[in-house]
């Protein structure tokens, strides 16, 4: 890669105000074609310097037929390795691209390792406006594929893993292997201290923790991801 500026911003995703929620880094390769040119090695350099979870790299494809939704091509990486899927560095993506790039679309498409990604304006939790910025926040609603998960017999080495917390069910994600822990509440995930040395231990590439959020809370449950073998002791 040259040494020419690269457009970029590190966006907080699941978030209503600055330095909270998941920060991601989105770069926009600008250039006609550079996802096919740009030097892996660079952009895993990039993804090191910023050291955040993820950092995700954009690269405008023409491909399409006139009149349908922009189409992007989608890459993330962690400080340490490209990863085939991201759920909150695709929204950081979507919101940059929709209040600086593209803000008269209302829908957008990613081109991923894990295939065709939607990302579209949709009105307020409640509200019966038009998609867009309502009282200076935007509504993102993003397609991802389903991912399948399989019975697993890890429930002996999670316990050690979580300091004892108490579980609920184990399962193992389809795709990449990712170890999917149910706890009784959402309190408890809040509560946990893992142990990360463990986790590295574990037959998975992660590990996903969750529970039913409280009555009152507007969610629907509360979920934690530890990753060390991917250089991230926690998504945050």
């Amino acid at each position: 890669m040259g040494k020419k500026a690269i457009r970029y911003a590190v966006v907080d995703a699941f978030a209503a105000e600055p330095f909270k929620g998941n920060p991601a880094a989105v770069c926009l390769l600008e250039e006609e074609g550079a996802s096919a040119t740009v030097d892996d090695r660079w952009m895993q350099s990039v993804a090191a310097e910023f050291n955040l979870s993820e950092t995700a790299f954009l690269a405008r494809d023409s491909s399409g037929a006139a009149g349908a939704a922009p189409r992007f091509h989608l890459r993330w990486f962690t400080p340490v390795t490209e990863v085939d899927l991201c759920g909150h560095a695709t929204l950081a993506s979507a919101h940059f691209l929709f209040t600086t790039v593209l803000p008269e679309h209302g829908k957008l498409e990613f081109m991923t390792r894990s295939g065709i990604l939607t990302a579209k304006k949709v009105p307020a939790p409640g509200s019966t406006g038009v998609p867009g910025e309502e009282q200076g926040k935007l509504f993102i609603e993003l397609d991802f594929p389903m991912i399948g998960f399989l019975e697993c017999n890890e429930m002996l080495s999670i316990p050690e893993t979580l300091n004892g917390a108490p579980i609920v069910s184990v399962h193992k994600s389809a795709t990449d292997g990712d170890l999917i822990v149910e706890l009784s509440s959402g309190k408890e995930v809040v509560d946990i201290l893992p142990s990360i040395d463990e986790i590295k231990n574990l037959a998975c590439r992660g590990l996903i923790v969750t529970g039913p959020a409280p009555a009152g809370s507007g969610y629907d449950f509360f979920t934690r991801f530890f990753c060390p073998k991917f250089g991230i002791d926690e998504v945050l």
